[in-house]
């Protein structure tokens, strides 16, 4: 398969030898931009080169999009739907009632280069290890290699599902073998903040910016004091509280972003 090659500011990428995944400048540059020049010149062309797109290379391998991500291909790509048949570009699909994730998730097979649709926002790449899960918000899951499956993740007491701002139910990201994921931020990468736990920590956060978690972290929501009194004298009131052995994502400048100032 010969690829069309372009002078792309590639972000991120993760490569095998049948599949390369790369986050790269929407539309491609001009072959005299001068990054530098723009960015002391003009202010207009930071904000063109501010999208960002999820550019994939197939050979002979799958992928899952989510539903309606998909904004053109060239090559030998055909689409997988769930009951078995090949069509052709993805429709989008009925969300789903139980979370914000659309409820069928095409995949498409084959060799050649897809673009899915650009973002004004941050893309990030992982990689899972074979059997290791992560629970996301809904909204998160963009696209992934097929050998993940993305699925649900029922709160596992009452508190968190009715108190944490999460809802009943998340986005479950599961690996069978090694797998490559690609999620859409709601903030900028940069404001992320990670927390790794040992097994004898505690996490706790007032306000609903977690925004990922390894499966193997609890979740529950509980009073910020021993006693309702003093949780109304702190201020604080409920808590997200995470504890157990893997990574949590905060994103401490979200609930700021939907705020007028």
């Amino acid at each position: 398969m010969q690829f069309r090659h372009n002078d792309f500011r590639v972000f991120s990428s993760l490569k095998r030898d049948n599949l390369v995944i790369e986050v790269i400048q929407a539309g491609g540059l001009p072959e005299n931009y001068n990054a530098d020049l723009a960015k002391s010149v003009n202010h207009h062309d930071q904000e063109r080169f501010s999208w960002q797109q999820v550019r994939i290379l197939l050979k002979d391998t799958s992928v899952v999009l989510e539903a309606g991500a998909l904004q053109y291909m060239f090559g030998n790509i055909e689409m997988e739907n769930r009951s078995g048949g090949v069509g052709g570009f993805a429709k989008k699909f009925v969300g789903s009632a139980v979370t914000g994730e659309t409820a069928s998730k095409p995949i498409y097979r084959g060799s050649g280069e897809m673009y899915l649709e650009p973002k004004r926002k941050d893309f990030t790449l992982i990689e899972l290890a074979p059997g290791e899960e992560i629970i996301v918000d809904d909204g998160l899951f963009f696209c992934a290699e097929n050998t993940v499956k993305v699925g649900v993740a029922k709160q596992s007491n009452v508190s968190s599902a009715l108190f944490g701002g999460e809802g009943l139910f998340q986005t479950k990201i599961t690996a069978s073998d090694n797998g490559y994921v690609v999620l859409e931020l709601p903030v900028p990468e940069y404001e992320l903040v990670r927390y790794e736990l040992d097994g004898t920590e505690t996490l706790k956060v007032d306000g609903s910016f977690a925004v990922l978690r390894s499966s193997t972290i609890e979740f529950s929501v509980e009073k910020s004091t021993k006693s309702m009194l003093g949780s109304a004298s702190s201020g604080e009131g409920m808590l997200q509280t995470f504890r157990g052995r893997g990574e949590v994502w905060l994103a401490p400048t979200l609930p700021f972003r939907a705020r007028p100032f």
